[in-house]
């Protein structure tokens, strides 16, 4: 196993400094490799702050707070535990974690970590980026020199990792609301021009999405993939026409985007498990 630790106090000494706005009280990196597990267990906490990084492999976590099972984390998670609050996580070789923690305290700890993102949550997805472990390793390097204005330093760092978690939070909530009106606008367009032969390759060449980005994005927005959604549209207008009007279905067919009446009922059928013409008898017969 490769560690790699720094401590303000030269051992792991857990404290409570409210006296000042923050303090790193240690901090490190582990990348185990060979020792087949390493659980950590501390039934009522610490009296510090303790934020982990996964910066590869994944992590085992259990939250009594809400749930007594094991959480598989993967890497690119940020994991936070408060002063008091019970500790239960396990590393396997296996799956060859790289985790950097750091401890800490002060007075303005509660108020930052909300601002950033940990409001009511004990885990940020940041994403995995070579920043993060070069700020933990920095602030290590001043812990193990100690040199003049060290604790400056490793206050400037922390915060400096306090910001770059804001900043991806903040990233991805803009990201999120991009791919939302990006899905708004395409479920608007398949609303209006269901009735035309829709290239799913096509529209997301013309709006600059890669097809596969589009599709996986679509199906996480709507539970169904672009050309799913675009069948249950036309299926849904089928419906409405034969139970309304009397066109016939070869008609309803062309209406809702099928120029083959055939495959359309055929595809009709899948959806109701009748074809048209049964689903207009069966709805004549219960009026």
């Amino acid at each position: 196993m490769y560690s790699n630790t720094g401590y303000l106090y030269d051992a792991d000494i857990e404290t409570e400094d409210l006296a000042h706005s923050l303090t790193v009280l240690s901090c490190g990196i582990y990348r185990l490799s060979h020792q087949p597990v390493m659980p950590t267990l501390r039934p009522k906490g610490r009296k510090d702050y303790q934020l982990l990084y996964i910066f590869s492999g994944k992590a085992y976590f259990t939250f009594h707070s809400y749930s007594k099972k094991e959480v598989e984390i993967p890497a690119g998670h940020m994991i936070l535990y408060r002063p008091g609050q019970r500790q239960e996580y396990c590393y396997y070789a296996k799956d060859n974690p790289e985790v950097c923690w750091i401890h800490f305290s002060g007075s303005q700890t509660a108020e930052i970590l909300d601002k950033i993102g940990f409001f009511n949550s004990n885990t940020l997805f940041c994403g995995i980026s070579f920043q993060y472990p070069e700020l933990f390793r920095r602030m290590i390097l001043e812990l193990q020199l100690k040199r003049p204005c060290f604790e400056d330093l490793l206050v400037f760092y922390l915060e400096q990792l306090f910001t770059e978690i804001h900043r991806s939070q903040l990233e991805f909530s803009a990201e999120k609301y991009r791919n939302q009106k990006e899905m708004e606008a395409t479920v608007h367009f398949f609303n209006e021009f269901f009735t035309q032969t829709i290239s799913i390759e096509k529209y997301a060449r013309d709006h600059h999405m890669s097809i596969s980005w589009f599709i996986r994005s679509f199906k996480h927005y709507m539970g169904m993939t672009p050309m799913q959604y675009i069948t249950s549209i036309r299926i849904n207008k089928a419906k409405e026409l034969l139970k309304n009007t009397s066109c016939s279905v070869q008609e309803i067919s062309s209406l809702v985007g099928y120029e083959n009446p055939l495959y359309f009922s055929r595809i009709f059928r899948k959806h109701t498990g009748n074809s048209p013409s049964q689903y207009r008898k069966e709805l004549a017969g219960q009026r």
